[in-house]
Parts: C-alpha cells; structure tokens; sequence
C-alpha cells in the first residue's frame, strides 16, 4: 500500500503544493497527503491546470474545486487559452511548471509535489535513451530536485501505476481517466502499452530497478558536472565563447558534456528539441578545417565558428553584446536606462542600494554569459540567472540584452527589474550607491 512518509521527511508545518491532474496519480497523491495532514499540521495547496484540449476540462476543473471545498484545501486553478509552440505537451509542461513555481512563491511553500511514478520513470528513461542524451538525460527525472528556496518532490517515484489504482480502489479515491492517454499516435503510450508489460513480466519490480539505474546516473552526473565546471573555466572567453584550441585539448566525453551545458544555457525550456544528431553536427563544426561555417540548429538557431571561436546566436535578429562601466547614467539596447539617485523611498526589484566597501568598484552592466549565477538576497547559496528568467517568464530574445550589474570582479550585483543580490541594503542599513531601472 501506498505510505509516502517512507520516500520523504515531513516537518510539522510543512506547506505543500500539489500538482494535481485529477487523474488517478495525482489524487492518489492529495488523498495520501490529506491522511497524514493533521498528524504534521500540513498546509496543503492543490494547483490544477485545465489543458483545455479535452471536452472533459471543465468538468475536472469543477470536480476538483468541489473536492477541495469538501476537504478544505486550497486551491489554485488556471486555464491555458491557446498554444503557440508545434510541440504541445512541451509548451504546456513549461506553462504548467510556471504556475506551479508562481503558486510556491505565493504560499512560500515547502515542496511541490508531483505525482510521477515508476512506470514513468521507466518510459522516460527509455525514451531518452532511444532518441539519445547526456548522462542527466538518460537518467530520467529525479525523486528530489532542490530549487533553492523549495524542493520538488515526488514521493510516488517508488511505485507502478497499478498499485496507485488500487490505493485509489480500495480507499474509494475518485479520479478521471485522460482519454489520450489510450491514444498510440503519442510515444509514451506506445511504450507504456507495448514495452512496459514484457519488462515487468521478466522482472516484477523492474520500476525499482530502474530506480536504482536512475539515481546511479544522477549520483554519476554530480561528479561529471564538477569536472565539467572545472573544464568550462578553462575554454570560457570574457564574450562568453568557446575557445577552440582549448576545447580540443579537453577529453571527449567533457567536450560533450559542455556542449550539453551550453545548449542547455540557450535553449533551456526546449532543451528538448536538441539530440545527439546536433551535438554530432556541431563537433562536426568545431572540427572542420574551414576557418568560418555556420550550422543550423531548431528554432532559428545558429551555430558559428569564426576562427578560433565557437557559439550560438539566433537567425532572426543580431544579438547585441555590450558592456558598460557605470557612473551616474546608462542607457541601454534594450530601450531602458539606469541612472544613480541621491534618495528615494522605493524598495522595488527597479532599485538597488550598494555599499561601496563591499564591492569592487567600478560598477559594470553587461549582458548575461553562461553559467551566471546571483546569490539572491535571503536566500542561501547561488541561483542560476537562466532560472531567474524563466521564473518570470521573461521571453528569450529579451534575455540576451537585459542588463546584469556587476562589480569588476564579476560578481553579480543586481537583475534589474527582477532580482536583487545579498549587496543589496536595507533602506536603515549602510549604502552610498542608489541606482535605478527605468
């Protein structure tokens, strides 16, 4: 029987968001959740998303709002009004992960949870595998991800989809079935119907198995990732390019690895479009003996070699690289400027208080580089800048001019408009630097 104490450790007060589908999974998830909410004095949260593609949207939306008025759980709800992406399921997964994330930040939650299971865990991992990836790739999804301020968590990782049917059976737990889940036209379904049976029934636990593989790879992609880092800093150029004759001295497999790392930086929430017939081309590209070519990649984008150099830019518009020192005033490629003030009483995400003493002046602003990182004000640790972004669903081509604040050792000062690092002064503590966004 489902007990999903055993895959986490809850603390009293805990508040919870739940991704909720009203399928199966995710109400076996809220039901579990709810049996154990006053033994932890949980706060729970139920997020549910209409996908508005199925006639039975609504009436989900209207079961799961009655559902939770019945058992006094929050609820959060919103509607996807169209689609502009030609890869469905990714675009509403990102829109889904958005709300989510918006959802955490407003409850200031704990975990969100997710009712993933292992049977799809297996399909993912071998989907990957099929169609190829890197190490993280290949290892599927994983039970834990910390994000910094919150966890994603999902507890049901451990179990199949039958045994979350008949939690569901026998505590009388009410659900909806997804009719395109039936549909062979879709790639997961044809695994899930034609792959899945045969593997469990040469090994009845194989989702454990796989499980096992999953956190070995993720385990193994830690220490790959350090070495990778490592070896980033070596072939990095000020502009943020790839220098070529120190890329070649580099191991094959780390080359990759970075090569990974940078179309993860620029694609980001369609990491997916990308496989290994790219990473192929673009080796292609760095090897070739001619001293200028271009390779096209998905959605507009492009892959240059120019001499000893190698990156990605975007077809339809030049991206403009800049970096300026800042003394009382700098207008931006974006349209906007940054002035210095004497005072003000705003404390917004535009305004940001530096001590002079705690930074090394001069001040610049320059567009963003791979692998930014800020440590964001009352948080611990580093958040990535990419992250920040697309928290706040700031749109790609706006990513490559909006302004990053550094001091001239490089550390990241200030995200106007967006985020404010731990330099960043109180309005009562101690700062002689006032600036801006405008």
């Amino acid at each position: 029987m489902v007990n999903i104490e055993e895959n986490i450790e809850l603390k009293n007060k805990d508040i919870i968001v739940v991704g909720c589908s009203t399928g199966p999974d995710s109400m076996c998830l809220i039901d579990s959740l709810l049996k154990i909410r006053d033994k932890y004095q949980l706060q729970l949260i139920c997020a549910h998303v209409n996908h508005n593609v199925r006639r039975q949207s609504t009436e989900e939306e209207e079961f799961i709002q009655e559902y939770c008025i019945k058992h006094h759980v929050m609820l959060e709800k919103m509607k996807i009004e169209k689609y502009s992406d030609d890869n469905f399921h990714n675009e509403a997964r990102n829109i889904r992960y958005h709300f989510f994330e918006e959802v955490v930040h407003k409850y200031g939650a704990t975990y969100l949870m997710t009712a993933h299971h292992g049977d799809d865990l297996i399909e993912t991992i071998l989907m990957r595998i099929v169609r190829g990836s890197n190490l993280q790739g290949y290892s599927g999804f994983h039970k834990e991800v910390d994000m910094g301020d919150y966890k994603i968590v999902r507890p049901l990782i451990g179990y199949t989809k039958e045994e979350l049917e008949e939690y569901d059976s026998y505590n009388k737990v009410p659900y909806f079935i997804d009719e395109s889940n039936h549909k062979m036209k879709y790639t997961r379904n044809r695994y899930r119907k034609n792959i899945l049976p045969f593997l469990k029934e040469e090994e009845e636990n194989v989702h454990i198995k796989f499980l096992k593989f999953s956190e070995n790879l993720e385990e193994t992609g830690r220490y790959i990732a350090k070495e990778r880092d490592l070896a980033l800093k070596k072939v990095l150029t000020k502009q943020g390019k790839i220098n070529i004759l120190s890329f070649k001295e580099l191991d094959r497999y780390i080359q990759k690895e970075i090569l990974y790392y940078i179309l993860e930086d620029f694609y980001q929430d369609d990491l997916v479009l990308v496989n290994d017939k790219h990473i192929e081309l673009l080796f292609y590209l760095i090897y070739s003996d001619k001293s200028n070519l271009e390779v096209n990649l998905p959605n507009e984008i492009l892959a240059i070699k120019s001499y000893d150099e190698f990156y990605l830019t975007r077809e339809t518009e030049e991206i403009t690289e800049y970096e300026i020192e800042f003394n009382t005033y700098a207008d931006l490629p974006n349209k906007h400027y940054i002035k210095r003030l004497e005072e003000t009483e705003e404390t917004s995400n535009n305004i940001c208080r530096l001590c002079s003493e705690d930074i090394r002046l001069p001040i610049i602003i320059r567009t963003r580089k791979i692998g930014d990182k800020i440590q964001v004000k009352g948080l611990n640790g580093k958040k990535k800048v990419k992250d920040i972004f697309i928290e706040n669903k700031i749109k790609i081509r706006q990513r490559d001019t909006w302004p990053i604040v550094v001091d001239s050792e490089g550390k990241i000062l200030w995200i106007p408009g967006l985020k404010k690092s731990k330099f960043d002064k109180h309005k009562q503590e101690k700062y002689d630097i006032i600036m801006k966004y405008c």
